[in-house]
């Protein structure tokens, strides 16, 4: 019952496992402790990124620029700068071929909060374990491979609809946000 949690955060913490295909089974075989296997698989990738997170933050700048280009060093500094929770939670939620890794890496060499960074993982887990256990209980389990196959193939068209939609998203609640403050013209008063 809590392999769920152990395998999703030995993925996070060392080397890729099929995290999805295992929580997916478990709500397959189980389907009413649905929200019991979802949470606990993106509570154990959130735990299993801790020591992850370490290493990034301990090793410093470093670590990241020795695996990825400059350019790329660049762009993730960008968006930490701009949207710190969304730069992890997005990737949280993508499956591979992602380099969340490097992501993970990226929250701790940006020193972003730990508690951020717990939330924006398990937030981003969540959504995307809760999707691909809905879309099983709902076509079977083959649906995750089929669907990961198919990501693989299409993986910058599904990231552009993906970041597309959350623009959409954030502008929308952004122009709602500035309607709640702007009171308006004031009403003209009576003068007696």
């Amino acid at each position: 019952m809590w392999g769920v949690f152990a395998i999703a955060g030995v993925d996070s913490a060392l080397f890729g496992m099929p995290v999805d295909a295992v929580v997916v089974g478990y709500v397959y075989q189980d389907r009413r402790r649905f929200v019991f296997y979802v949470v606990m698989a993106a509570l154990g990738s959130a735990l299993g990124s801790i020591p992850l997170y370490l290493i990034g933050y301990f090793g410093g700048e470093e670590v990241l620029r020795k695996r990825i280009t400059e350019a790329r060093f660049l762009k993730i500094h960008r968006s930490f700068e701009k949207h710190e929770f969304l730069a992890l939670m997005l990737p949280a939620m993508l499956p591979p071929p992602t380099p969340f890794k490097l992501f993970v890496l990226g929250a701790a060499v940006f020193e972003m909060r730990l508690t951020h960074f717990l939330m924006a993982i398990f937030a981003g887990r969540l959504v995307r374990f809760t999707f691909w256990s809905l879309l099983a209980m709902v076509y079977g389990p083959q649906i995750v491979e089929l669907a990961g196959n198919l990501f693989r193939r299409h993986f910058f068209w599904v990231l552009g609809a993906a970041v597309a939609g959350l623009a959409t998203w954030w502008l929308l609640w952004r122009r709602q946000l500035k309607k709640l403050e702007d009171p308006g013209p004031a009403a003209p008063q009576d003068s007696l």
